[in-house]
């Protein structure tokens, strides 16, 4: 029988036991390996490409070029999807497409009294990667979460890479990638892949950005081309808190927490409530739909590894819980959940009231699926257009206003011992 961990605040160790549970290696054990990767692809180009094609995805092609995906077979698979999928995925896009317009930034300034000017230039990225999980697995979702908000904010060009082990190909991720305007499909998958997109090859473009969830090799890899390109995060295992006062069904409960279970053996999934008999409840819950689930041992080996079962004294000791954690999905499972939401500090995406499962957030309501994990909701925001947008700063001085800021300019830079500074600042503010 499955048994999940008990925490309650009232323990001395409390804050000790839940710091333990939330710990996890975000560093790869195989980060030589990674590092010869992208070595080797920077060195040597496409003929690393089809080195590391061959050997890791156990694909027996001859030239780079097949792993070029045509927009033939985009348009092919999206019109080989039966009528109910494509549906499903053309709703899923255009909420996805219209929550996103929402976060455009535009460009702005405003001139000061003296006649200077000052504002912000805001532009997209030229070129952003796209990194999708491929195989067996079919990702469509990620597609879209990705590729869309780098549409709204004007990317130039969307290189997807997606890599098809022994052959093996969705079709759904394809058809996805021809919804969401997805310029160039290739695939490739693993560090190599990263290392592509960072460095560029004679066939695939060098990059400005680098976004989509991988496996640790892929994480490790996005955390060593950092600087060379842009990335959106390094993604931890998937997570979930639900808080619940004890009113909502806990079979519901206990199929959100197998939502995000069901990933991996590393997902993590908690359940916080101050109705101890509610908590028990859940367990039962679990214990009886656990039976019915086709991933059954990867949900079981998660719960009993990471997840846990937490009494607490009352909702704001649960909120002051969940702001520790600072999780990926915080589901509000209470009565009147606006109440609280001003008290949530931090938490990558956060679901209100009872009939709001974590999972249609991951496909259709709309914000993004790509969120903060392993605590750093408390720094990191949910991927969003402006991940696809760069600012560049405007100042335009008067020559009322070239004196005024010279002479502030100067008096700083004579402080701090920088001549030229000073001098380049005076020039101008007091002319020949």
């Amino acid at each position: 029988m499955l048994k999940l961990q008990r925490l309650s605040t009232t323990d001395n160790d409390f804050w000790s036991q839940l710091d333990h549970l939330l710990a996890w290696q975000t560093v790869s054990d195989e980060t030589e390996t990674v590092r010869d990767i992208l070595q080797n692809v920077r060195r040597n180009g496409d003929a690393a490409l089809l080195e590391y094609t061959r050997q890791f995805d156990r694909r027996k092609i001859e030239n780079i070029q097949e792993v070029v995906v045509s927009k033939v077979r985009l348009q092919q698979a999206l019109s080989d999807l039966d009528n109910t999928q494509r549906q499903a995925l053309e709703v899923a896009a255009e909420r996805i497409r219209a929550y996103h317009e929402h976060q455009k930034q535009d460009s702005w300034q405003y001139t000061e009294a003296d006649g200077t000017l000052l504002g912000q230039q805001v532009m997209p990225l030229d070129k952003v990667g796209l990194y999708v999980p491929g195989g067996k697995a079919a990702y469509p979702s990620s597609v879209l979460m990705n590729a869309l908000p780098a549409k709204v904010a004007g990317v130039g060009e969307i290189i997807m890479v997606v890599p098809a082990p022994d052959d093996v190909l969705n079709d759904i991720v394809l058809a996805a990638a021809a919804i969401a305007g997805v310029d160039k499909v290739l695939t490739l998958g693993g560090a190599q892949a990263i290392a592509a997109l960072a460095y560029g090859t004679a066939t695939v473009p060098r990059v400005d950005k680098i976004v989509g969830p991988g496996n640790i090799y892929v994480a490790t890899a996005k955390s060593m081309v950092f600087g060379a390109v842009g990335i959106d995060m390094i993604a931890g295992p998937s997570e979930i808190l639900v808080i619940c006062d004890g009113l909502t069904d806990p079979d519901w409960i206990a199929m959100d927490l197998f939502s995000q279970a069901e990933h991996d053996e590393e997902a993590r999934a908690i359940l916080i409530s101050p109705d101890l008999a509610f908590l028990e409840k859940v367990q039962d819950s679990i214990n009886r739909l656990i039976v019915q689930m086709p991933r059954a041992d990867i949900i079981r080996t998660s719960l009993t590894h990471r997840g846990a079962l937490i009494k607490v004294k009352d909702l704001n000791d649960a909120i002051e819980v969940s702001n520790f954690i600072a999780p990926e999905h915080l589901e509000l499972s209470i009565e009147a959940p606006q109440a609280y939401l001003s008290k949530i500090r931090h938490a990558g995406a956060i679901f209100m009231g009872r009939y709001t499962a974590e999972a249609l957030g991951d496909y259709c309501a709309g914000p993004n699926h790509v969120l903060p994990t392993s605590r750093t909701a408390r720094f990191s925001s949910p991927l969003g257009v402006y991940d696809f947008q760069k600012r560049s700063s405007l100042i335009m001085c008067s020559k009322e206003g070239a004196h005024t800021l010279g002479e502030t300019a100067s008096f700083i830079a004579h402080g701090e011992g920088l001549t030229a500074h000073a001098r380049s600042a005076e020039y101008r503010s007091c002319p020949k």
